[in-house]
């Protein structure tokens, strides 16, 4: 039986939307490194937070792995950055056997600039079938020129 501890109900935050996929019950989730202040909860979950961070700079990954195959229509992505001037690299890849072989869904590059660009969210409409694995691989910093600084984020990622 599952069971778990129902605690108070957190004010001011939105219900999810009926059509995105509770991944907290669907699936586990890995991830390459993961700052305790910035968990992958706050970025998979609605109302968790303020989204997650990685531990360490360079690129990361974060694997959403189903229990069961899904059906996914839609994924939502989004990164907030305001402190430092970066090129990102995003690759969203899909995988029907567990994770021996992958399919690319979207490679994306997006500039965030303090002064400007400070965020980036989008909404990839999809028909994939019998997904076992999600894979969201970021590069922080493809234009780094030497500086290895840069720490990937996340702050909102959700499936339907």
């Amino acid at each position: 039986m599952r069971k778990r501890l129902i605690t108070d109900v957190k004010q001011g935050s939105p219900p999810a939307p009926a059509d995105w996929l509770d991944i907290e019950q669907l699936a586990e989730v890995e991830i390459t490194s993961e700052d305790p202040a910035y968990p992958i909860e706050s970025a998979l979950l609605p109302g968790e937070g303020s989204g997650w961070r990685a531990a360490a700079p360079g690129k990361q990954s974060i694997r959403i792995l189903f229990t069961q195959p899904q059906r996914l229509r839609k994924i939502r992505i989004s990164f907030f950055e305001t402190s430092v001037q970066r090129t990102q690299e995003y690759l969203l890849r899909w995988s029907a056997d567990g994770g021996q072989s992958f399919r690319e869904i979207v490679r994306q590059q997006w500039n965030f600039s303090p002064q400007a660009s400070t965020s980036e969210t989008e909404e990839h409409q999809v028909e994939l079938a019998g997904v076992k694995v999600l894979e969201l691989i970021i590069t922080p910093d493809i234009g780094n020129d030497g500086n290895n600084d840069a720490v990937a984020s996340l702050a909102q990622l959700r499936v339907a």
